[in-house]
């Protein structure tokens, strides 16, 4: 499948120069907190290529750019105490995946996979810097 320049724009423009540009524009913010953390949402596409999912080309590199991003971001602003995680979600049901892959059946609801990225994000990330976690789950 051919990926027009469009394309590109359209997916780096959202999954990409979005995430990039806010945490830009929140450093000052951020760089006055006594400890922050940004948690970059990535995905299993982004982190070992989309295979499983055929013609998703963008999106998985996309995903890579904002795994790089937060190694960068947590080497760069270590020294003013913000960290920057990144978790690499693996299938998700939603909607859109729904719509997507018809009949495909994602191992994990949206409210489960949002509990965790909630305990992540307040709680589990205190020990981690620079991380991309895979977050892969087999069971519903």
């Amino acid at each position: 499948e051919e990926i027009t320049a469009t394309d590109w724009n359209r997916v780096f423009g959202v999954n990409f120069l979005g995430p990039a540009h806010l945490v830009q524009l929140l450093r000052p913010y951020l760089e006055r907190s006594e400890r922050a953390h940004i948690l970059n949402i990535g995905s299993m596409g982004g982190y070992q290529g989309s295979a499983k999912f055929p013609g998703l080309l963008g999106y998985s590199a996309s995903k890579a750019a904002i795994a790089n991003l937060t190694e960068c971001l947590a080497e760069e602003w270590k020294e003013k105490n913000v960290a920057c995680n990144c978790l690499c979600l693996g299938a998700v049901q939603t909607e859109m995946l729904a719509e997507a892959f018809p009949g495909f059946q994602a191992p994990v609801s949206a409210a489960r996979m949002g509990a965790f990225i909630t305990y992540f994000a307040t709680e589990g990330h205190h020990f981690f810097n620079g991380k991309v976690l895979p977050v892969s789950v087999s069971t519903p």
